[in-house]
C-alpha cells in the first residue's frame, strides 16, 4: 500500500515537474533579433526625448510599429559609432536599401482590434503606461516565439488592458477589443 502512495506521488511530482519546466520550453522557441539595438543609448546620445520621434502615429490613427529603416538613415547614414550592431545596419540594411527584419514583440492576434491613437491621444496615456522600461532599457527583451500560435511570448495579456480599464473605471465589452 504504502509502495503505491510513493509510486503515486512521484508520478504526480514528475507530471507537474514536465507541466512546469518542459512544457513552456517545448511550448517556446528563442529567436535573435537582426540587430542588437539599445533605446538607452538612442535616448542619452542622440537627445530623443518622445517615444513617437520614432514611432508614429498616422494620419488615420494607425499605429506604425517599428519604423522604417529610412527613419535611422537620418543618423546613420554612414557609421556614428564603433559598435558591430551599427555597422551591420549600415553594411546590411541602410546600403542596400533594405528593410531590417524585426521580431515583433507586440504583434496582437488577428481577432483583436487595439488603437493606440485612443489610449495615446484620446485618454493621453504615455507610451511608458504600457511599456516601462523601454527607454531607460540597455538591451533588447529576449524574444520567443509560441510554436503553435506564432506569437511572441511578451504579447500584452488580455488581463494587463483589463486591470488598466477596470482601474480607470473605463468599460470595455467584448467587441470594444474583438473583431
Amino acid at each position: 500500500m504504502m509502495r503505491g502512495v510513493v509510486v503515486f506521488g512521484l508520478g504526480v511530482a514528475t507530471a507537474l515537474a514536465a507541466g512546469w519546466f518542459a512544457f513552456p520550453r517545448a511550448l517556446y522557441f528563442q529567436q535573435r533579433q537582426p540587430l542588437e539595438f539599445r533605446h538607452k543609448t538612442h535616448v542619452e546620445k542622440s537627445g530623443l526625448v518622445a517615444c513617437q520621434e520614432c514611432h508614429t502615429i498616422g494620419e488615420d490613427g494607425s499605429f506604425r510599429g517599428i519604423p522604417l529603416t529610412s527613419a535611422c538613415a537620418g543618423c546613420h547614414a554612414a557609421p556614428i559609432g564603433t559598435s558591430k550592431a551599427e555597422a551591420a545596419l549600415v553594411a546590411g540594411y541602410l546600403t542596400p536599401r533594405r528593410e531590417t527584419p524585426w521580431l515583433e514583440h507586440a504583434r496582437q492576434p488577428a481577432n483583436v482590434w487595439f488603437s493606440h491613437v485612443i489610449h495615446t491621444r484620446r485618454a493621453r496615456l504615455g507610451c511608458a503606461e504600457c511599456h516601462a522600461g523601454y527607454g531607460e532599457s540597455d538591451s533588447q527583451p529576449r524574444y520567443q516565439r509560441n510554436r503553435i500560435s506564432g506569437y511572441s511570448r511578451t504579447v500584452m495579456a488580455m488581463s494587463v488592458c483589463e486591470d488598466c480599464h477596470r482601474q480607470r473605471h473605463v468599460a470595455a465589452g467584448c467587441l470594444g477589443c474583438h473583431k
